[in-house]
């Protein structure tokens, strides 16, 4: 095979380089998975042995990918480069020298439930408060010891360290990290980030063992340096010292993972470790418009931190990039289901080739109802579906037990949760008791006391009151009224407060997000019933439909932008783009924190191959309450030359555009957006005196109906599914309803 001749001169030259240092500065789309695998190939073409080269790559799917095509040039001898991932490859070092450092060759490898577990055990033992020493909270902080090179002993002795864990009101973690390391030991176990510590302790220690992998090591290569933390590029600073053939690809543009410990002074700092480096740039982007590649470079200059290159491409120029103002989150979210909706029907595509990017995974609720609404299926990556992470189902049943009390997997979910003194034990007694005595498991709850007695049954009593007063209050209150109530009473928001993780952040968002959903649902005048029942009657046709369809499907994809780095897709919606939102409130602390986030949006908008939207509100609810957004500076710092700018019902700059055509949609579609207000109060309809609703059992498409809000009109479709079945009506007056048979009041006319 002739893969030279594949290549352009930027890829031709920096695979054709084998000697010594080089970095090889790949701009987005520009081929850099190529360049590695013909590289390689090209390395033992000329007769180096497949054993002594080392590819580290990030993903397991990417090592993969690269093997797949070094075996269609060269052949079976691809499976005997050393290739697969940091902890992948370093795992397979350490079984083999394991006991040289004191561990088990057979040592096993904990994942991140094992470790909580672990810690949750050692903090139990320690008699610490638990709500301070939360196990992710612990784990998070020795991690990011561990991926700094931070031993047991240099973490306790070290008196910054020590100065921040008694600022947080923690100053035992030195001591759980102690005990933590020494029971992994003992159990002859490494978690993630031991995998690399250790192999750091084995080439330090041992001088002999990382003698022999240098020598097998002649060439090391480095997919995605921009991400390696100091323990990683440790690592690989040792094992090309004697060589010195070490090649690294990356690009500080997209160096998005700060978060998790990487360290973009790697790839910036890369010529000072050797100063007889080689520099490639690979600037030709093969994947987008001009349209979209300049306006990427337009943002990314902004950075003063950063490797000087010029991303071009020589593609067509593309439509200019879609800037679209909603009023709300809400509207956001149906304009940008329908202009997906409209653009696939229009020129016939395909629901693949559309992605919605985020900057926060609590973003995805308002784009999955949205898609929900318009029956366009989707899939999240990187993430659960909004409805079934962790901290919204608890919340949620808090809810359906106010509504049900002997709703049981409700009860199971929360009757401990927050901890409230109720062991699994005790909460296994409740329904042995519950069996035995041939009453509902609430009746035990309720008298506790004399099922359980008072010691523990003091505690399960206290809970049934709360749920008692929750129910009280939901009798005359709406559903926002009393599901905000229950998220602050039940202890859940300021639980989820306390975890200042990254994870505890995005999951308190997350309980923001669901309010602010019910909020709106309160205040949607087409619902009729406020009520807390009827929300969770909603929301559950929402979760019955919300099911995995076969992979072989089309669906829209959903993720955050940290999850889409080194994915492409035709048409890329980035949604949520304003102030303190992308970028995130988080990261206005810093110049550094905020060109990170700067460098997040670049990878966001080279993500798009055809077509790229922007879009943003103007308010957002926050905690049920409405508040007014600011855009992103990140629009002001791209050249107005290459967008559209499309503000509500105002005139489009650069002439006419899809968004037009949704704004100006009637019928259905027509409330997707904010109207000028209507007369349709001073003429609404007014049923007369004796109107009745009918038995709908037998309603089927075609019958005429009328509703004592919306008039007459005709039955189009039904829909069932379930227990549940809907009736999409075209009402003479207001046009086209969706109607939820067991709570809409129609009459049938014959």
């Amino acid at each position: 095979m002739d893969y030279i001749s594949l290549l352009n001169e930027s890829q031709r030259a920096a695979v054709l380089h084998t000697d010594g240092p080089a970095m090889i500065i790949a701009g987005a789309g520009s081929g850099k998975t190529r360049v590695l695998t013909y590289r390689i190939a090209h390395l033992i073409s000329q007769g180096v042995d497949p054993f002594n080269i080392l590819a580290l790559t990030f993903t397991n799917k990417a090592a993969k990918e690269m093997r797949h095509r070094i075996e269609k040039v060269i052949g079976n001898e691809a499976k005997n480069i050393w290739m697969g991932t940091f902890h992948s490859v370093f795992s397979r070092i350490l079984r083999a020298e394991a006991e040289k450092i004191g561990y088990p060759k057979s040592f096993t490898i904990y994942d991140t439930d094992d470790s909580k577990t672990l810690i949750r055990n050692i903090v139990k033992e320690m008699n610490l408060d638990d709500k301070l020493y939360k196990p992710n909270v612990v784990l998070s902080r020795i991690s990011a010891a561990k991926n700094k090179l931070i031993s047991v002993k240099q973490y306790i002795n070290d008196a910054v360290i020590q100065a921040d864990d008694e600022a947080a009101m923690r100053p035992k973690i030195g001591k759980i990290y102690e005990m933590y390391q020494s029971r992994c030991f003992r159990a002859g176990a490494m978690d993630f980030d031991d995998l690399l510590f250790n192999t750091n302790v084995l080439f330090k220690d041992h001088p002999d063992a990382l003698n022999k992998y240098q020598n097998i090591f002649k060439f090391v290569m480095v997919d995605e340096y921009q991400d390696t933390n100091y323990s990683q590029y440790l690592i690989t600073r040792k094992l090309a010292a004697q060589n010195r053939n070490i090649v690294v690809v990356g690009d500080d543009a997209q160096s998005i993972y700060a978060f998790r410990g990487a360290d973009i002074q790697n790839i910036l700092n890369f010529e000072r470790d050797y100063p007889e480096l080689q520099v490639f740039k690979l600037e030709q982007n093969y994947r987008s418009t001009k349209n979209i590649v300049h306006a990427a470079n337009s943002v990314i200059r902004n950075n003063t931190a950063q490797l000087k290159k010029d991303v071009y491409t020589d593609n067509e120029q593309g439509p200019l990039i879609e800037v679209i103002k909603a009023n709300s989150d809400n509207e956001e979210g149906k304009l940008v289901a329908t202009t997906i909706f409209e653009e696939k029907m229009n020129n016939h595509l395909s629901y693949d080739d559309f992605a919605i990017l985020y900057r926060t995974n609590a973003q995805s609720r308002a784009m999955e109802e949205a898609l929900r609404r318009m029956n366009i299926k989707y899939k999240i990556i990187g993430g659960l579906s909004f409805y079934q992470r962790k901290e919204i189902k608890d919340l949620i049943a808090y809810l359906r037990l106010t509504v049900n009390p002997n709703d049981e997997q409700a009860l199971r979910r929360v009757i401990n949760y927050p901890k409230r003194g109720i062991g699994e034990t005790t909460e296994q007694k409740l329904f042995v008791t519950a069996n035995e005595t041939n009453h509902s498991v609430w009746e035990v709850v309720q008298n506790a006391t004399e099922f359980l007695g008072n010691r523990v049954g003091t505690a399960i009593e206290n809970f049934s009151i709360m749920i008692r007063d929750f129910a009280r209050i939901a009798e005359n209150s709406d559903a926002f009224e009393v599901a905000k109530h229950i998220a602050k009473h039940s202890g859940i928001v300021d639980e989820l407060y306390q975890d200042k993780t990254v994870e505890g952040l995005a999951r308190y968002e997350n309980i923001q997000e669901l309010l602010n959903g019910i909020k709106e649902y309160v205040d949607d005048p087409e619902k009729e019933d406020k009520s807390l029942s009827a929300f969770l009657q909603d929301i559950a046709l929402v979760t019955d439909a919300d099911t995995k369809a076969d992979d072989d499907g089309e669906f829209v994809t959903l993720m955050t932008i940290h999850s889409a780095k080194g994915l492409e897709f035709k048409n890329v919606f980035i949604v949520g783009m304003e102030e303190n939102l992308f970028p995130s409130q988080m990261m206005l602390n810093s110049r550094a924190d905020l060109e990170e986030e700067r460098r997040l949006f670049y990878v966001a908008i080279t993500r798009a191959e055809k077509k790229l939207y922007l879009t943003y509100a103007t308010s957002r609810y926050q905690w049920g309450n409405l508040r007014a957004c600011e855009k992103s500076r990140f629009l002001d710092e791209i050249d107005p030359k290459f967008l559209n700018f499309k503000y509500g019902e105002s005139h489009s700059v650069g002439g006419g555009n899809v968004f037009d055509r949704v704004l100006q949609r009637k019928s259905s579609i027509s409330s997707l957006v904010s109207p000028p207000p209507r007369k349709q109060a001073a003429t609404a309809y007014t049923p007369p005196a004796d109107f009745k609703p009918s038995d709908t059992s037998k309603l089927a498409a075609g019958m005429k109906v009328e509703h004592p809000k919306f008039g007459f009109g005709v039955v189009t479709k039904m829909d069932t599914q379930g227990n549940s079945t809907k009736a999409i009506i075209n009402f003479d007056e207001v046009g086209e309803k969706t109607l939820l048979l067991s709570f809409a009041k129609l009459r049938i006319h014959e």
